[in-house]
């Protein structure tokens, strides 16, 4: 099984169709969230899916009225139940956690044939109050998917020269 085609392939989708995904296809993705690594296997994650327009529309306007936002039929907010846990190394664990388990989850939205893209400018007060999170919990990112209504060439990236040291900067 070859990954990086579909990791070469994916890009940010801001236009989606009004298509819903499948129930199979969404129980897949989220299925694969649920399988990411986690600091000390603490799984610290919660998951809402959003696919009603009258909630996504104020996601949209939450998300600083970015469009897709409120376009895409299907919204995941990535949700983190432990804010405090911090690894040996001093780093909070759930950004890096949350940052798995969506990537994952794009992932499998790629090889659905479905459009990704992942949404971190938002006012998370306001999200939390639509959404019903509780207080001592954070929305650490929107993950929008959809049938693509166009896919746009792949963004330049950078060669593997440019970003690789072997064994010291």
């Amino acid at each position: 099984m070859e990954l990086l085609p579909q990791i070469s392939n994916r890009m940010s989708i801001y236009k989606y169709k009004k298509t819903q995904l499948t129930k199979g296809s969404l129980e897949r993705i989220l299925d694969a969230g649920r399988r990411a690594p986690s600091a000390k296997n603490r799984q610290p994650w919660r998951f809402i899916v959003v696919q009603d327009e009258t909630i996504r529309k104020r996601l949209e306007k939450a998300a600083y009225g970015q469009e897709h936002v409120g376009q895409a039929p299907t919204i995941i907010a990535a949700c983190t139940t432990n804010i405090d846990y911090r690894m040996p190394n001093g780093q909070l664990s759930y950004p890096i956690d949350l940052s798995f388990s969506v990537a994952f989850m794009m992932l499998q939205a790629e090889a659905e044939n479905l459009g990704n893209c992942v949404i971190t400018t938002y006012d998370e007060r306001e999200v939390k109050e639509i959404l019903s999170v509780p207080h001592s919990m954070r929305v650490v990112m929107l993950l929008l998917l959809g049938q693509p209504e166009e896919r746009p060439f792949p963004a330049p990236r950078k060669s593997l020269k440019q970003i690789i040291n072997y064994n010291h900067w």
